[in-house]
């Protein structure tokens, strides 16, 4: 595999040995269900077959040294493997730190350190998880090579508690999930709140998804997203106030919440919570319209999943909504709507194939007009969860 081959030429030229292991990690996309999974609601992400691989030594000390080819100007960032605390100054770094760290709080510490070089598919912020990649392949390295005997939903929760806690953003368990759990051909129905989860085969016969990237840079850890959250937590227990028993937006029905929603009194705060109650029985019921091959009616709940987060979510913004909106006036287009937090990032469609071509051009074209920058496209095929590869 050529990218595997130069990687190790990369490993040997940085640490003058040659790498013994290597490993793919996928990104994900969300199909639809966006902002429900710290709302205890439903996600419906897929693996993708872009995503982060590793090449990977054993040291004998107690010191890790790693080096990401997207990032040369960083240079080797050098850790230990113990006593960590997050570090501005070593960047990127940060996210395998993070698994490192919580890995020995959890009673799993690593005997010894390694020599790494990751290399990245995924085009950066483009909201497919770049993130959540990297730390669920650093939890797979370590469990690989020391045997603490978790299995990949322990190291999904280990993954995302080290973008919470050591990382410092609020992300919900989805992102970690979607790309440990991935399995190829296959969505994922989670139920964050109690993390069931089922996979649900993706035959889309004559049509594909294409992730289109707004090229808007835009950063995760922006005030809004945790603003938003900070919203829906503080909406659900002005709810809890007439219904004690409820534990998260996700638990209602779209009627239970219209009857209670005048006990939120800030109308902002109602429109945050609406999204969440009715994005989450959307997801619900998009999935049984897949399952039951009615794609025309998924297509018709990616569009309305786009409208709520535009007008009650408010995390589109121009570039998004150009995306979207110039998709849905090509023939061809089932469904589209933006994917991951918003603010930037990356559109999901599902496109007729042999309306790929027109697609590509008129999105191109109208969004490059409208914004003054171009959009990229990735036809995406849905992959397995990280792996080790040989």
């Amino acid at each position: 595999m050529e990218i595997l081959d130069n990687m190790k030429k990369v490993f040997e030229e940085k640490f003058g040995h040659p790498a013994k292991r290597s490993f793919f990690s996928p990104g994900r996309v969300n199909l639809i269900g966006e902002h429900t999974d710290y709302n205890g609601g439903h996600v419906f992400p897929c693996a993708i077959s872009l995503g982060t691989y590793a090449v990977v030594a054993d040291r004998t000390d107690d010191k890790s040294r790693v080096y990401s080819m997207n990032l040369e100007d960083k240079g080797v960032v050098e850790f230990p493997m113990s006593g960590l605390q997050y570090d501005k100054a070593k960047d990127w770094a940060n996210y395998p730190m993070g698994v490192v760290d919580v890995f020995e709080k959890a009673g799993h510490k690593a005997a010894h350190g390694f020599d790494i070089v990751f290399y990245g598919t995924l085009p950066a912020g483009a909201g497919l998880s770049s993130s959540a990649s990297l730390e669920v392949l650093m939890s797979v390295i370590l469990e690989d090579a020391f045997g603490f005997g978790l299995d990949m939903v322990e190291m999904v929760k280990l993954s995302q508690k080290a973008e919470n806690q050591f990382v410092g953003v609020n992300c919900g368990i989805m992102d970690q999930f979607a790309v440990g759990m991935g399995k190829k051909d296959c969505a994922i129905l989670l139920d964050c709140n109690t993390l069931d989860y089922r996979y649900s085969k993706i035959a889309l016969k004559d049509a594909s998804i294409v992730i289109t990237n707004t090229n808007k840079p835009h950063s995760l850890a922006s005030s809004a997203y945790n603003v938003r959250r900070a919203q829906c937590e503080h909406a659900l227990n002005e709810l809890k106030e007439v219904k004690p028993e409820l534990g998260a937006l996700g638990e209602l029905s779209n009627e239970e919440f219209n009857k209670l929603a005048g006990h939120i009194s800030e109308q902002l705060e109602r429109q945050r919570a609406r999204h969440a109650v009715y994005e989450n029985n959307r997801a619900l019921e998009a999935v049984q319209a897949l399952e039951d091959n009615d794609i025309e009616k998924f297509g018709k709940l990616m569009n309305e999943s786009h409208f709520s987060l535009r007008d009650d979510y408010d995390v589109t913004g121009v570039e998004l909504d150009t995306l979207a909106e110039t998709a849905w006036s090509v023939p061809g287009v089932i469904g589209s709507r933006m994917t991951g937090a918003g603010f930037g990032g990356s559109t999901v469609s599902i496109v007729k194939n042999d309306a790929i071509d027109t697609f590509k051009k008129t999105v191109a074209e109208k969004y490059t007009a409208k914004i003054g920058y171009a959009p990229s496209f990735v036809v995406a095929s849905i992959s397995d969860g990280t792996h080790r590869i040989d």
